[in-house]
């Protein structure tokens, strides 16, 4: 049986690991309650991205003025392309499953699953 070589992938910087995503399906969690899917074609060091082919999920809350009960709303809309400005984004999930956390409160928790 021959030796197969692996190829390694040296990610020395968080950006690193963003490169490694061009081309790829990204998710990105941004402030407000909203999440962005779609293919990354560029970035820059402040995290600014132009994403390609973009799923935009937003989720509002809002309460009943009966029963006081929140009631989550999602909506969604595409966009062909995106310009994401990098200081309003919260997360980004590598295809991978990596995630590289911009800004992390005090009462973060890693509650996510892969989305499939």
């Amino acid at each position: 049986m021959e030796d197969e070589q692996i190829p390694t992938i040296t990610v020395k910087e968080p950006l690193d690991l963003i490169r490694l995503s061009l081309d790829e399906r990204v998710h990105v969690k941004m402030r407000n309650e909203r999440v962005l899917r779609g293919k990354l074609h560029a970035y820059d060091q402040h995290l600014n991205m132009v994403l390609g082919d973009v799923e935009e999920t937003v989720t509002t809350v809002e309460i009943d003025e009966e029963t006081y009960e929140e009631i989550y709303k999602t909506t969604k809309r595409s966009i062909p392309m995106l310009f994401v400005r990098g200081d309003g984004v919260i997360w980004y999930l590598h295809p991978t499953g990596l995630l590289l956390c911009k800004y992390v409160p005090r009462t973060f928790s890693f509650k996510f699953k892969m989305p499939s």
